[in-house]
């Protein structure tokens, strides 16, 4: 019998390199409150987050278990294919991954960014009526019932990304690699 090939050869990198588990900081983002966020080049994270990095709503926004909001710029690039006006820091995000498989991501999993930092997913961003401005449906089209449910299978698993708490602070930088800690 011959040997299978894969049908999609893009899934089996997919597949290859979520098992590395491993990417880089395309972009860093930072606002006084509020979106879009704007890019900046480093950063000192600390139990709070980004150093300078400011939220609207305090009493919903930010804290010591959501300091850190990551999105991948894949998913960025998926809704932006979908037709919603969005890029990197549009959507609040204070780090842009490049190169994680947003469907391989779950809450609990540490990961270690550049020399020094190490933090922890905490939980899935619930999108709020900030995002109403990048088009009717962006909420629907991030987030729905199974993600709720933790169903990791859907489709939409990851789109509106993860908080992450601050186990070890230190500095960051564009380009640092993203690793499993």
């Amino acid at each position: 019998m011959p040997a299978t090939r894969p049908l999609h050869r893009a899934a089996t990198v997919r597949e290859r390199h979520a098992n590395t588990m491993h990417g880089s900081i395309l972009q860093l983002n930072t606002s006084k409150g509020g979106i879009p966020k704007r890019t900046i080049a480093m950063a000192r994270v600390t139990e709070l987050g980004l150093e300078g990095d400011g939220h609207d709503h305090p009493l919903i926004h930010g804290g010591p278990r959501q300091a850190l909001l990551f999105i991948t710029s894949e998913g960025i690039a998926e809704l932006a294919a979908a037709g919603f006006p969005v890029s990197p820091g549009t959507l609040g995000e204070n780090i842009t991954t490049l190169g994680l498989d947003r469907r391989a991501l779950r809450i609990g999993q540490r990961w270690r960014i550049g020399a020094d930092v190490v933090i922890e997913f905490t939980k899935i961003r619930v999108p709020c009526d900030t995002l109403n401005p990048l088009g009717r449906g962006i909420q629907a089209a991030l987030y729905d019932a199974r993600v709720k449910a933790g169903d990791a299978a859907t489709e939409r698993w990851g789109l509106s990304g993860f908080y992450a708490k601050v186990i070890s602070p230190g500095e960051i930088r564009t380009g640092d690699e993203i690793a499993r800690d």
